[in-house]
């Protein structure tokens, strides 16, 4: 809960970066590295991104990079499991009051080139440093709007891999007894769990302390941490600030402006979601009305195919009745030889003529037939190709279908959201970010005439 007391806080946040959490290695690498298309976040200002400052680059996205460390044995998973926590990120944070009252961006980018000597420390070493990048394109829309004037929150992220020099001993197994139980090698160890250890707290004599139940009283880490980040800080040269609260995201302006912040806030985002959820929702819509359409197209091919296939069958079937046409009956092909005629004469008048015939019909009932087999085969395979695309297009028309029911659903959320802050409020506030994002459009388009202007005159 934000003080609003004026006094400028730093904060330093740890969190885990897990494939079974939200906060993913992947979605880290998405958003710190500018790499999505589209935010829900409505304050960042994409032409600002260019400002952004990194410490350290990743050498690619943060799980290539990570397996580059390990290749290069920077880094060891000796005796990790298989689903622990590989990467952490810290983030730097202090109110936006503070670097506005000492100049903006350039100000800010000491303090954090500061801070990044401070993470280093804190987490062992640079070169278990992924990524570490200064944000300076998040707008704070609350004090823009108390100040009239564009103010950003400058802030630091830093992912990177926690590791703990971790002692491998010689065992028993060792030929020589004098090693065993001794330091064999260290190896950088990779353990969240470990790196953020909380201690045994001691007392004022240095003897492990104790509650009341009998049960050791753990030193918080995380202290340490705000404690370490504070202190560097300080003896860095910042001396005018407080430490700040692990949890708090407080900006320092009065309890009006902080309400107005984060009611703007909680609507432009439900306004972004509401497009992006419209948006799809049309697509999902075209997508599909393309695929019922190509479901219908291809249930007409397949039926043509198979009217094809239906037509063809009995032409095969039927070649007994055109050998039958051409030929007569079997018994009718050669008559009955005169009384005395001869053999020459009965081979070259009777017989030859029949058998020129025979092979005629012979020859044109076999390329009649290879033509046929032709024709089966082809018909055959367009009757399973479109088959097949009739099965694609039908799980893609089911699964548009099913996709366009949940967004539905989730418009519907929105529309309950809306409904539960009240008409009056709602439109109060769209109209008042309609009328500032006019203004910042227009303002935008008079620089760009205004630039346009000064390169026409500095050509002429």
């Amino acid at each position: 809960m934000a003080r609003n007391d004026g006094v400028d806080r730093t904060f330093v946040r740890n969190r885990d970066l897990r494939l079974d959490k939200k906060a993913t290695p992947q979605s880290a690498y998405e958003h710190n590295e500018r790499k999505k298309q589209f935010y829900s976040n409505v304050d960042v200002v994409n032409e600002r991104t260019p400002m952004n400052v990194h410490f350290k680059s990743p050498t690619g996205t943060y799980e290539e990079t990570f397996d580059a460390l390990e290749r290069e044995n920077v880094i060891s998973t000796w005796g990790m499991k298989p689903n622990s926590t590989k990467m952490c990120e810290l983030i730097f944070d202090v109110n936006s009051a503070y670097f506005y009252n000492h100049g903006g961006y350039e100000f800010a980018k000491q303090f954090y080139a500061d801070a990044y000597q401070a993470a280093i420390k804190i987490v062992g070493g640079e070169q278990y440093i992924i990524s570490a990048v200064m944000h300076a394109d998040e707008r704070n829309r609350g004090m823009s709007a108390a100040l009239g004037e564009d103010v950003y929150h400058y802030h630091l992220h830093v992912v990177y891999v926690p590791v703990v020099q971790k002692e491998i001993l010689w065992t028993k197994r060792c030929k020589d007894p004098s090693l065993v139980g001794t330091v064999k090698k260290i190896i950088p160890q990779v353990s969240r769990v470990k790196k953020w250890h909380s201690a045994q707290a001691l007392d004022e004599n240095g003897k492990p302390m104790y509650n009341a139940k009998g049960e050791p009283v753990l030193h918080n880490s995380y202290s340490d941490l705000q404690d370490n980040f504070y202190n560097y800080m300080r003896n860095a040269g910042y001396t005018d600030m407080e430490r700040g609260e692990y949890g708090s995201t407080e900006e320092h302006l009065t309890v009006t402006q902080f309400k107005v912040e984060k009611e703007q806030q909680r609507l432009a985002s439900l306004q972004a979601e509401s497009r992006e959820k419209e948006m799809a929702i049309l697509g999902l819509e075209e997508l599909k009305a393309q695929a019922e359409g190509d479901l219908h197209d291809t249930t007409m091919e397949v039926s043509a195919a198979q009217d094809r296939l239906n037509d063809l069958t009995p032409r095969i079937k039927d070649a007994e009745a055109f050998i039958e046409k051409h030929l007569g009956k079997p018994e009718a092909l050669l008559p009955e030889s005169g009384v005395v005629e001869r053999g020459t004469h009965y081979r070259e008048e009777k017989a030859m003529p029949i058998l020129k015939h025979l092979w005629k019909v012979a020859l044109s009932l076999y390329h009649k037939l290879q033509e046929l087999r032709r024709d089966f085969r082809s018909l055959q395979s367009k009757f399973e190709s479109v088959s097949r695309d009739r099965d694609i297009y039908k799980r893609r028309w089911e699964k548009a279908d099913a996709e366009n029911e949940t967004l539905r659903t989730e418009l519907q959320d929105y529309d309950r959201v809306k409904q539960e802050l009240g008409p009056t409020q709602i439109m109060g506030l769209i109209a008042r970010s309609k009328a500032r994002e006019a203004a910042e459009k227009a303002a935008r388009q008079e620089a760009k005439r205004a630039a346009k202007s000064r390169h026409d005159r500095d050509a002429r």
